[in-house]
């Protein structure tokens, strides 16, 4: 099958990309750019600069009513009801074995309406998710992924590049979000994004996608500006040590291995139970088997996920995700290793198949921003 297929969903910037020169590729049944010139110089501009990300294919669903928050705290490991209007707030949609469905960025956007953003791959198993869960509340969750487009600017210059335009964005605290109004049309936008920078993502109108793209691009400072693709996307959160649904998160993987204790409100007594509390609760109180750490790799060869990691020839993990880390210059990679061996400083083998690569075990993230 290829992209050119009229089976694959195309966001409302695929033929801006097209006309970029973006090399498009089947993600999560949409048609995406993999990357318009070089995965390593996208990567190395939003670094330096500000790269313009399409994340359209994301899935977007709207929660409206009295037991809207209630519904959300059900089905997330981070506590949601109490979220302030104008917040959001990162957690994990799991299954009653504390494993992870998804994970989700939940905004609050009044007393009785949230936004929940989802993976791609994950769009229609959550809407289902949310609807059966939800069968007897007060709440309408309506799926605006086709109606919407998502656009992220990322990088260290992105909110001088902002303030040519809006006073409001570039004064937002991290995880914040206001509406500002861009040709007629109310966008929401967030400080928040997955990439290790600073930056924000801006929901707006289908319909208004391929124009702000151009107004972006014609605007002062657009120089700094570069278009990205999801290769940069994949290595850019692997440094910043954000978890890939797929590859760190999955069904059967305990969601409180991968070491974000952030994303887990346990112990609240004001909070009732939700699915998987109990389940995450056990993990929490007696470890898990294994354990998400980062990996520096001897030499410039890239691990892969599913390879195994070996002590004295004996299996004790397995990679997840791995590049030549474009900003490092050097290997990395994230694996699941067995819980009593994950000091910094251990000693593993990573097998290719073909060779055997020497690995060091390291705290995540491998990159944050100054």
């Amino acid at each position: 099958m290829t992209v050119t297929e009229t089976t694959l969903h195309k966001t409302p910037m695929h033929d801006w990309h097209v006309a970029a020169g973006a090399k498009m590729v089947d993600f999560a049944g949409w048609s995406m750019p993999l990357l318009y010139d070089s995965i390593i110089e996208e990567h190395k501009n939003v670094r330096t600069n500000v790269g313009m990300f399409d994340v359209s294919h994301m899935g977007r669903f709207r929660f409206e009513g009295a037991d809207a928050g209630t519904l959300l705290d059900r089905c997330c490991s981070r506590r949601v009801d109490n979220t302030p209007v104008g917040a959001a707030r990162y957690g994990i949609v799991c299954n009653e074995r504390g494993c992870a469905l998804d994970d989700v960025l939940i905004y609050r956007i009044d007393d009785e309406e949230f936004l929940a953003v989802v993976n791609a791959s994950n769009r229609e198993k959550l809407f289902a998710h949310f609807n059966t869960i939800g069968a007897e509340a007060r709440c309408t969750i309506k799926d605006e992924t086709f109606d919407t487009a998502m656009v992220a600017l990322q990088g260290p210059k992105a909110m001088e590049l902002i303030s040519n335009f809006s006073s409001q964005v570039p004064s937002l605290k991290r995880f914040r979000f206001t509406m500002v109004d861009v040709f007629g049309a109310r966008v929401m936008v967030s400080r928040t994004g997955y990439t290790g920078e600073d930056g924000v993502e801006a929901i707006l109108p289908a319909s208004l996608a391929t124009g702000a793209a151009e107004l972006l691009s014609a605007m002062p400072g657009s120089d700094m500006i570069k278009p990205a693709g999801l290769g940069a996307r994949d290595t850019l959160r692997l440094e910043a040590g954000m978890p890939l649904y797929g590859h760190e998160l999955g069904e059967d993987t305990p969601a409180y291995a991968v070491g974000m204790p952030f994303a887990f409100t346990l112990g609240d007594d004001d909070r009732g139970a939700f699915i998987g509390d109990a389940a995450l609760r056990d993990q929490k109180a007696n470890g898990t088997p294994r354990m998400l750490i980062g990996l520096d790799i001897e030499g410039r060869r890239a691990a892969r996920q599913g390879m195994a990691v070996t002590r004295d020839g004996a299996e004790v993990g397995v990679v997840t995700s791995g590049c030549l880390s474009p900003t490092l210059d050097r290997s990395i990679a994230m694996a699941y290793v067995d819980s009593a061996l994950c000091s910094p400083g251990e000693g593993f083998a990573v097998e290719t198949g073909r060779a055997t690569l020497q690995a060091t075990a390291r705290g995540l993230p491998f990159y944050k921003a100054g």
